[in-house]
């Protein structure tokens, strides 16, 4: 099976996931996601995503200067990310639970 293509399907609320612990900006939510186990990420689906979300309304964003290089514009969530998030995260949990149950029964 493509990871890829399952992938494409949760970014959105894998990255609301990361931002819901604490703000960030493109690359530290890149590599929050790649320690959480989506190594296979790529850094232009995270920032489309960010900037998609951001359009929706569903993030803040802000900029900090920064010591190492260009100033880092970082994002967060706020109260419609915030319901984005519970909304997507009970219908991935409902999701999954149901193909659990599916895989189960192919394996019994």
């Amino acid at each position: 099976m493509d990871s890829s293509q399952l992938l494409k399907g949760v970014l959105d609320l894998a990255v609301l996931a990361v931002l819901k612990e604490r703000d960030g900006y493109g690359y530290d939510v890149v590599r929050r996601l790649r320690e959480a186990g989506l190594d296979e990420v790529g850094d232009a689906s995270v920032y489309g995503t960010l900037r998609r979300l951001f359009k929706a309304g569903a993030l803040t964003s802000y900029v900090v200067a920064s010591d190492e290089g260009p100033h880092r514009k970082y994002y967060g969530l706020n109260d419609v990310g915030r319901q984005m998030y519970a909304t997507s995260a009970k219908t991935w949990g409902s999701f999954s639970a149901t193909m659990a149950a599916l895989l189960k029964e192919e394996r019994s």
